[in-house]
């Protein structure tokens, strides 16, 4: 076929929608990347299809004009391409309403939050969207970008501060409830993101402070939330699967693993879809299914990635096609992270664990190592010190989890004259000029375990102090500069079998 008769993707090409127009907004979605649009949209979808009802999303980026202006090209459509080695499964999710940038449009971000139709607002911004400082957890009140929202009520900046000034709109004109929907990898997200909103509005004025915090006491819920889908980026190579298989151009498809997983608290205070429709599960055990992702899954995930991309792998499935890879990333699940986790009833472990190596072994997604490496500050922080803590009060060395931070600091911010690779040099961080500056000032690895975990407690105060924990980081930076990763993973103790790891029990 001609490239230049194919048509673009809109709402008047045949047989893709299942719906004639996009509902109503109820809805308003901070962070309109790639996981939103696979993951909450395509629920919403499934909600409103078999339920109905006005949750029409308002997607809002942050900065980049890319997706809200193709989205506004397509009829505010866009394809998931569900990718596995079986084949490829396209579908057209209708369900957003209207989309725009924050960054060009602020007040308007406080108009759609303050809006009497919006009855939630939900968010994935990732980890450094909460503008927190993670050894409190408190909102970093320092930040630049906060000070900002907190002096300029118009047009804030950061998602806590269009939040609130949202609420505040909200209190002054309709009071009508809202929910606050936290769909990010944060540690009870529900709560994380509640306290951080109330510490902005009791920074405000007395009597704008009063009145915002008396709202939020009355006319808000913050449920948490587990989510969990491999979703990579966007590239050109999911554009031409989608002209040449679909038949259509699309500007912004979305690939996706086909697993899925919404785990959610059903505190609602204005409603909600019936995102069970899609398979949401509403559960008073959020808390369990987190640990399970934020630890088994992300955690050995990171390790994977680092390790990986120190051996020259591009993607999560070359990756743990190094057997001693999946060696350790076994051996860090059951041995190092599991024993910290309170497995929900009903799942079996062993299970959880094949069906985790079965999605991060999807050589058709092609999950790249540069992006699950990246800002390993923030995310680290959520996976690798309650684990480490608990077995070092028993008196055991995590030896995979001081080899996992050992891998990041080494991608990161290796020592002078070491080249960790390509895929490395693509992670993104926001902690690499500083833990790169720490590197050039360090002689070896422990000297700069010893700057990064003890001076500047890269992942907390607690770990700071453990200085066995410190040493064994240090002395796994070495190996892995002098002998590579198959000897750092030797040096770590990983079981020689590759099921050796889930013979044992939690």
């Amino acid at each position: 076929m001609n490239p230049s008769s194919i048509p673009q993707l809109s709402a008047s090409l045949p047989g893709i929608l299942r719906r004639n127009a996009a509902p109503a907004p109820g809805i308003v979605h901070l962070g309109l990347g790639n996981f939103h649009r696979a993951h909450q949209a395509v629920y919403t979808d499934a909600a409103v299809t078999a339920a109905g009802g006005d949750w029409g999303i308002i997607g809002v980026s942050s900065r980049s004009s890319a997706v809200p202006d193709a989205m506004h090209t397509q009829d505010m459509l866009y394809t998931v391409v569900e990718i596995s080695p079986e084949g490829s499964r396209f579908s057209v999710p209708r369900v957003h309403s209207d989309a725009f940038t924050a960054a060009n449009n602020p007040d308007r971000v406080l108009q759609v939050i303050g809006d009497a139709a919006t009855r939630i607002v939900s968010l994935t911004v990732t980890e450094n969207g909460y503008h927190y400082t993670p050894a409190t957890g408190s909102l970093n009140l320092q930040d630049p970008a906060i000070r900002h929202d907190l002096e300029n009520a118009g047009t804030p900046r950061t998602p806590i501060g269009q939040i609130v000034r949202g609420l505040q709109h909200r209190a002054s004109t309709h009071a009508q409830p809202v929910t606050i929907l936290s769909c990010d990898n944060l540690a009870d997200n529900g709560h994380h993101t509640e306290r951080l909103i109330r510490e902005f509005a009791s920074q405000l004025s007395p009597a704008e402070a009063t009145e915002t915090l008396a709202f939020i006491d009355t006319c808000t819920s913050f449920p948490s939330s587990m989510v969990d889908r491999i979703v990579p980026a966007t590239t050109e190579h999911y554009r031409n699967l989608v002209s040449d298989k679909a038949g259509y151009t699309d500007r912004i498809p979305v690939p996706a693993e086909p697993f899925t997983m919404w785990i959610v608290e059903d505190n609602f205070i204005a409603g909600r879809p019936a995102w069970e429709a899609g398979g949401a599960v509403f559960s008073n055990d959020v808390a369990g299914y987190e640990q399970l992702k934020v630890r088994l899954l992300n955690g050995t995930h990171s390790l994977i990635a680092y390790l990986g991309a120190l051996s020259g792998a591009v993607t999560i499935p070359d990756s743990v096609a190094h057997t001693h890879i999946e060696l350790a990333a076994r051996s860090v699940l059951r041995n190092e992270y599991l024993p910290s986790v309170s497995v929900p009833a009903g799942v079996d472990i062993d299970a959880y664990e094949e069906q985790l190596f079965s999605r991060w072994r999807n050589t058709a997604l092609g999950h790249r190592t540069s992006q699950v490496g990246s800002d390993g500050s923030v995310k680290l922080r959520q996976r690798v010190p309650l684990p480490a803590l608990q077995m070092l009060e028993t008196g055991q060395m995590p030896h995979l989890l001081a080899l996992t931070t050992a891998a990041y600091l080494t991608c990161i911010a290796p020592l002078n004259g070491f080249d960790p690779g390509p895929q490395a040099a693509a992670m993104e961080d926001p902690a690499r000029a500083l833990l790169s500056t720490l590197a050039a000032q360090s002689h070896s690895g422990p000297d700069l375990a010893e700057r990064v975990l003890a001076e500047h407690h890269l992942l907390g105060e607690e770990l700071a102090g453990q200085t066995g924990f410190i040493k064994r980081t240090g002395e796994l930076i070495d190996t892995l500069h002098t002998h590579g990763p198959i000897a750092a993973i030797a040096d770590a103790g990983t079981p020689s079998h590759p099921y050796a790891a889930t013979r044992s029990t939690p």
